[in-house]
């Protein structure tokens, strides 16, 4: 396949999916696997244009970030909140992510974990749908502190590659009394610290890679961009749709896409 098409399919499928509840990092594994690129050249590639998705949310969002700002200036106890949930929420995928990272890198090799992951976490959506009943959260400084942790550790099972790190967060937060609306947004704020601390460890790591002849410079810029107009595009979406319909959709989508990917992978 031509260089730059992969690298524009790659940063569609980046920004189509990191903020959906269906593994971005999944859909790149597999991705890899269907397109029959080298997974290892392109990985830095692909740690790189999460950064261009979370952007987006930071550009969509900029209004609520620069009121938390001020109010953490004029010391309001609501911004105050908003922060401590953010910060509390984040700190399980630090400690967790650092002490499994080596493991975690393991299965980021293997489509099969994907696949069924997809399935899984698919049947886990309908079911959480259809008991979480109790949404007494309209607003992320509301979520009691308690709540937040047990977000927090429910994120982590993200690490699993075809889980969804948005889709852990916004399902935690909906079987924890979260509403719809609040639980996608959280997801979209809580990605802000996720995503750079991961982007931030695989620099660290593997920075040198980033000069990699096959990929270069010039790819990760287009890489960037696409993945960060696709997300500006899907974030607003994706709100509209859950508010509208729930998460259902994606939890078929999921269902169908593992199972796919499971008869594909045996049949090759």
């Amino acid at each position: 396949m031509d260089h730059y098409l992969t690298v524009i399919l790659l940063g569609i499928v980046e920004g189509l999916t990191e903020f959906l509840p269906v593994s971005s990092t999944g859909h790149l594994i597999l991705a890899s696997e269907l397109l029959g690129y080298d997974a290892a050249t392109w990985a830095m590639f692909n740690v790189i244009i999460q950064l261009g998705a979370i952007l987006a949310v930071v550009v969509l969002y900029w209004r609520t970030f620069w009121a938390v700002a001020m109010g953490l200036f004029r010391k309001e106890p609501t911004s105050w909140r908003f922060l401590r949930n953010l910060l509390v929420a984040f700190l399980p995928s630090v400690v967790i992510g650092l002490a499994m990272h080596d493991y975690i890198e393991v299965l980021l090799g293997a489509p099969q974990v994907v696949a069924w992951a997809l399935i899984i976490g698919g049947v886990a959506i309908l079911l959480i749908e259809r008991m979480a009943k109790d949404n007494r959260f309209h607003g992320i400084a509301d979520i009691p502190l308690a709540r937040v942790v047990g977000i927090g550790l429910i994120q982590c099972i993200s690490m699993i590659p075809g889980v969804s790190r948005s889709g852990a967060t916004i399902m935690g937060a909906l079987s924890l009394g979260v509403e719809r609306r609040t639980a996608a947004e959280f997801s979209f704020f809580l990605a802000v610290p996720t995503m750079l601390g991961a982007s931030t460890l695989e620099l660290f790591k593997k920075g040198s890679d980033i000069t990699s002849a096959t990929v270069g410079w010039s790819s990760i810029a287009l890489g960037f961009v696409v993945s960060f107009i696709v997300a500006l595009l899907v974030i607003r979406w994706f709100v509209g749709l859950v508010s509208r319909q729930g998460f259902v959709p994606f939890a078929w989508y999921r269902i169908i896409a593992g199972t796919a990917a499971l008869l594909w992978l045996a049949m090759r």
